[in-house]
Parts: C-alpha cells; sequence; structure tokens
C-alpha cells in the first residue's frame, strides 16, 4: 500500500522473538527510506517523518507503537488474512486485480516469478 505495509510472517523456528524478527525487518528499512530521502532533497517528507521524543529529535518511519498485530494458529485464518491483504489494494481502488499491484505477494502466489520481493513458498492447500 502507499502509506503502510502488510506482512504474514511464518518463523521457521519453534523458539522465536517476534519483537527480534520485526526489529530485522523494520530498522534497515527505516535506515535505507532516510537516506533515499536525504539523497532525493525530499525535506519536507523528512520533516513530516521525525518526531520529539523527549530531548531527542528522531526520524520515525513506522507507526509508533506495536502496529497491529494478530497471532494466527491454524491454515483457515492465514488463508483469510491473505485474501485480505491481497485484496487490499483493490478495496482502495489502486488496481482492478490483486495481481495488478506491483508490490503484492499475490503474483507470486499465482505463479509469476518475476515479482519485486522474493518470499518462500507457503503452501495453502
Amino acid at each position: 500500500m502507499p502509506e503502510h505495509v502488510h506482512i504474514l510472517l511464518d518463523p521457521r523456528e519453534p523458539d522465536y522473538e517476534m519483537r527480534r524478527i520485526l526489529a530485522a525487518i523494520k530498522s534497515p528499512v527505516s535506515r535505507q527510506a532516510k537516506a533515499f530521502l536525504q539523497a532525493a532533497g525530499e525535506v519536507d517528507w523528512l520533516q513530516r517523518l521525525t518526531v520529539h521524543r523527549g530531548g531527542r529529535t528522531v526520524f520515525q518511519f513506522w507507526q509508533a507503537g506495536g502496529g497491529y498485530d494478530r497471532n494466527l494458529w491454524n491454515d483457515r485464518p492465514i488463508q483469510a488474512v491473505l485474501g485480505y491483504i491481497h485484496a487490499n489494494p483493490v478495496r482502495r481502488g489502486l488496481v482492478g486485480r490483486p495481481t495488478d499491484w506491483k508490490w503484492s505477494s499475490a503474483r507470486a502466489h499465482a505463479g509469476d516469478m518475476h515479482v519485486p520481493l522474493r518470499m518462500d513458498p507457503v503452501d495453502l492447500s
């Protein structure tokens, strides 16, 4: 989506800390976004993404707080959530079909291997 991201994670190890996984994803994306905006001279965006916390001024690319997390425990909710995620750009009127959204995993699930973000295969049968 233009202003937010949906991510569906299935940790490979039974013992994990989701906060560490999310930090490993969010931190480098935030650094790269800031570097991109600086290189592009996007002063307005840099100002909009700068917040004051206590006595510090920080770049905040991601929404504050834990986000809208949900734990899923069986295949049916996972399929429903994946359908919701894939239909999001269609509901917003950005594209006509989920596979038309360049950044959607719907393309990979439909068999298109020419996608900007690779993902592990998911067995939804």
